[in-house]
């Protein structure tokens, strides 16, 4: 399969200190891959390291056969990545369909175009909600409106930071749902998590990352088949 994205080799720093080093993994075109760890791993930063928000010190990081590492994160988003940040930055005052609205973009070539109409068909919480202020929304409902509003701009690759973290489990279950349908649209999916349940429910591949370095790359059957994995990077 084509490799959507590509990270190889990759260091990042905060200041002095040395949180990704040489990370390396792949996800294919139309594949749901999860970056899995323990809190404090590596993955938030993984996922800004990949969209621009924190610059890499070395390594190469590819998006559609494109080298995106040391480029802004506007204009890589341009071409076509999506992020959804763990915390939810939604616009509080403006309804459900304002949001949306802000994150509106022209097609893209080799990627699906989203409506309101198909998001609601993805989200239908937000279908009964769309009028309403997004500050009155749930935490899960405010958790699928940003993710809404980044799909409105069209991305042939989202990447979800945590997008489990924190709901009720009907929600859990109605998330898994959605990212399973970005799948079916054609999105390939990079999502960080620490929660192997909701990751297996939703994933093709894994990658575990511990102290900022990949530990195991395998598809979710490996990863169930392995327990001393499980047990050295997962166990609370």
């Amino acid at each position: 399969m084509t490799a959507m994205l590509e990270l190889e080799a990759v260091d990042t720093y905060y200041g002095r200190a040395h949180i990704l080093s040489r990370v390396s993994f792949a996800a294919s075109a139309g594949e749901v891959a999860v970056l899995l760890g323990r809190n404090g791993a590596g993955k938030s930063t993984t996922l800004k390291s990949i969209i621009g928000l924190v610059r890499v010190a070395a390594g190469a990081i590819r998006f559609a056969g494109e080298r995106i590492d040391g480029r802004a994160p506007y204009e890589i988003a341009k071409r076509g990545l999506g992020y959804v940040p763990e915390d939810r930055r939604i616009f509080s005052d403006l309804t459900v369909l304002e949001n949306l609205e802000v994150g509106r973009q022209p097609p893209r070539p080799g990627a699906p175009t989203w409506t309101e109409a198909k998001l609601f068909e993805l989200f239908p919480n937000l279908a009964e909600r769309r009028r309403q202020p997004g500050g009155r929304l749930s935490g899960g409902e405010q958790q699928m409106l940003t993710i809404a509003r980044t799909l409105m701009g069209n991305p042939s690759c989202i990447l979800l930071d945590e997008p489990s973290e924190g709901l009720a489990p009907v929600i859990v279950d109605q998330m898994a749902a959605a990212i399973r349908g970005l799948k079916q649209a054609g999105v390939t999916v990079l999502l960080s998590e620490q929660n192997l349940h909701f990751a297996t429910a939703v994933a093709d591949r894994a990658h575990i990352i511990e102290k900022g370095e990949i530990r195991f790359s395998g598809t979710i059957a490996e990863l169930g088949a392995n327990e001393a994995i499980r047990a050295a990077y997962l166990a609370v």
